[in-house]
């Protein structure tokens, strides 16, 4: 019989809600305490969860010693203090990207996580899903030959500036480096030479579009573009996501529409085409994996917090070289505007935008 871990969560908004969705289902957790310090929420929460001791206060759940987990799902700006918090009180942690608003300060705390003997992951996502792990096993099976070039694509009609979540920084950083890891799990590198290139949209000061494209120590060739700029008052909203892997022999492409993932393998021995579901954040393949990690006393196909902050280091990086040769600027305030103003509506008419304009 499998132990059940008792976890206390830490911020309530968009993200937390849908752990508690997915812990609520998960036999191996035993949800304890949920804790943010907007009284709204609470209430949802104690609605949703009435066995769970609620608090405004943190440090409650770090004094409780029979918790084994926290999770910590607030803003970046107020990670650091938490997580750190949370491993001085003897918790493992699950935590969202990236792990703080500053470069310095995720340097600071991976030491500092690195240093203690607590199990730490960050939802670098893309690790969770099923549909990367296919196409690097049929890669390791010598299908397209040597690995030579990476390119992937994440354009959405996704948060605007002026919204959403600031201390994460803007797109390229916040979403992108997402993708900038995915590059570097792939290549099984680290980067070594690359040219970036930004179009700051509607003339808003930061680049809402970057395109990266270089090469990896190994010489495994990449690009990486990724938006928030992809048809937003398109009529039917739409969205260009994927990956092209491109061997010596073979090829590999992924696509998916935040619903379905379609994959075509054409390996020296295999061609084929298989698509299944995309599955969100893959929060319940971490939750799981998470727990298998606690019963095994070491990581077990988790994201590691270094994994987080090198893509976060690097997609800052890339962000500043594309935007300190002053990126051109294309639109105007009044097309921001009007976009926003849409934008609002969708909510109004639906509660939650489209799934593929969500980080």
């Amino acid at each position: 019989m499998c132990r059940t871990y008792r976890v206390g969560i830490i911020g309530l908004g968009t993200m937390g809600r849908r752990y508690i969705s997915v812990i609520q289902q998960d036999p191996r957790w035993e949800l304890v305490w949920l804790c943010d310090r907007d009284s709204v929420r609470l209430e949802w929460v104690q609605e949703q969860v009435p066995d769970a001791q609620i608090s405004v206060d943190a440090e409650s759940l770090f004094a409780d010693t029979s918790l084994d987990v926290i999770g910590i799902f607030t803003l970046a700006d107020v990670r650091p203090h938490l997580l750190q918090r949370a491993i001085e009180s003897g918790k493992h942690v699950i935590a969202e990207k990236p792990l703080a608003a500053t470069l310095d300060e995720e340097w600071q705390l991976l030491d500092y996580i690195e240093a203690s003997d607590r199990l730490v992951t960050v939802n670098m996502f893309n690790r969770n899903a099923w549909y990367h792990r296919d196409i690097q096993n049929f890669i390791a099976q010598g299908e397209i030959g040597d690995l030579a070039i990476l390119r992937i694509s994440h354009q959405t009609p996704g948060l605007m500036p002026t919204e959403g979540q600031a201390p994460e920084g803007a797109p390229f950083h916040n979403c992108g480096m997402h993708y900038v890891d995915v590059a570097r799990w792939y290549a099984n590198s680290e980067y070594a030479y690359w040219h970036a290139q930004g179009v700051r949209m509607w003339n808003w000061p930061e680049p809402w579009w970057v395109t990266v494209h270089g090469y990896f120590t190994n010489d495994v060739v990449f690009a990486i573009t990724q938006g928030f700029v992809y048809g937003h008052l398109a009529q039917a909203k739409t969205e260009h996501c994927g990956l092209e892997t491109i061997g010596t022999l073979g090829i590999v492409r992924m696509s998916h529409d935040f619903r379905t993932v379609s994959i075509d393998y054409h390996g020296v021995n295999t061609t084929a085409r298989n698509t299944g579901p995309y599955g969100g954040k893959k929060l319940d393949v971490l939750c799981a994996n998470f727990a298998q990690s606690l019963d095994a006393g070491h990581p077990v196909s988790i994201p590691s917090p270094r994994d987080s902050v090198v893509a976060s280091q690097i997609s800052q990086d890339m962000l500043d070289s594309a935007t300190k040769h002053n990126p051109p600027a294309v639109g105007n305030a009044e097309q921001m505007q009007h976009i926003l103003e849409h934008r609002r509506e969708l909510r109004n008419q639906i509660g939650e935008i489209h799934s593929s304009i969500i980080i």
